[in-house]
């Protein structure tokens, strides 16, 4: 390269942090220790100033990359939209059941992770990282659904739609809900009438075969000063409707107050209705009957149907 690079922040780009920006664009194996030395040195500049490591960038500023750095393709080394930066994209593979400016909403099927790890190389983020390799931002899942729930899957494809939805999840302005089939006859409440749960969950059992369980329901917790007994594990609550209540099965639709790990799986086979397909709760072989069905941000709702056939779809909701 015969002279600096100079990139425009593009609408996805814009809200983050120098730094973070930087290692985007860049790569994750620049050490963060020579960014700061670029930036200390005056060799990263925005709109032609000086610059801290954690200033916040926005949409249409022009970032001055020194000449020996080395921008992956895709990139381009004028001033100028970055808004299209598709370079022999691999494909998705994947159903798309919406797409707007800031999300990508996915319909994921069961087996397949959401991230990689323990073993599992496929994955939704893998797939999205390959097929928007050149992307100034490389779209990241919002949320998280076990490998073996199916349902809608929220994709941020901005970094200030990243930084909403989290928000949204951790104030729980995000409404999640969920259908699932359980084993047993439901008579927690009648046809139609939620009954609202809550636990207190933590991970128990051996090494590799840890499960979560709620405190709460097997006498476990801490005394306090006052002799009272405090729960352990974090809180978890959940509200489920039964749609459907049979001699031996009932389909629930169940909506999340709280986003704890297995929390469906753990709160209602506790109660003695363990979702169909859990192995690990009590529900028999495989497939797990859990569907995340709807979730709501904002003003804005995504719904995914269920991919269940024959008298497994009895009574699920219209979309």
């Amino acid at each position: 390269m015969s002279g600096p690079m100079h990139l425009i922040v593009s609408h996805a780009e814009a809200g983050q942090k120098l730094l973070q920006y930087l290692s985007r664009v860049l790569g994750k194996d620049v050490p963060g220790s020579v960014f700061m030395r670029w930036i200390r040195t005056g060799q990263i500049r925005v709109d032609g100033k000086r610059v801290k490591p954690f200033d916040r960038l926005a949409k249409g500023q022009t970032v001055r990359l020194p000449p020996f750095a080395e921008v992956p393709q895709g990139r381009t080394d004028r001033v100028g939209s970055l808004d299209v930066y598709f370079q022999d994209p691999a494909p998705l593979d994947l159903v798309i059941l919406a797409e707007t400016e800031d999300w990508l909403v996915i319909a994921k099927p069961t087996g397949l992770p959401v991230h990689p790890g323990s073993g599992w190389t496929d994955s939704v983020q893998t797939r999205l990282a390959k097929a928007y390799a050149a992307a100034p931002f490389v779209p990241s899942i919002a949320h998280r659904l076990d490998r073996d729930t199916s349902g809608v899957l929220l994709v941020a494809k901005t970094h200030w739609a990243l930084t909403h939805a989290h928000e949204a999840f951790k104030s729980r302005r995000a409404v999640k809900e969920y259908l699932c089939w359980v084993r047993g006859r439901w008579t927690l409440s009648a046809q139609g009438e939620p009954a609202e749960f809550t636990d207190h969950l933590e991970k128990a059992g051996p090494v590799g075969r840890e499960k979560m369980v709620p405190s709460n329901r097997m006498g476990k917790g801490k005394l306090n000063s006052e002799g009272e007994v405090k729960e352990t594990g974090k809180e978890a609550r959940l509200q489920a409707l039964p749609l459907v209540i049979e001699a031996e099965r009932t389909l629930l639709k169940v909506r999340l107050f709280t986003g704890r790990t297995h929390q469906i799986r753990t709160q209602l086979a506790s109660r003695g209705h363990p979702i169909v397909g859990d192995a690990k709760y009590g529900g028999g072989p495989p497939p797990m009957y859990l569907h995340a069905w709807r979730l709501s941000l904002a003003d804005q709702t995504f719904v995914c149907p269920a991919p269940w056939a024959g008298e497994w779809a009895a009574g699920t909701p219209p979309e």
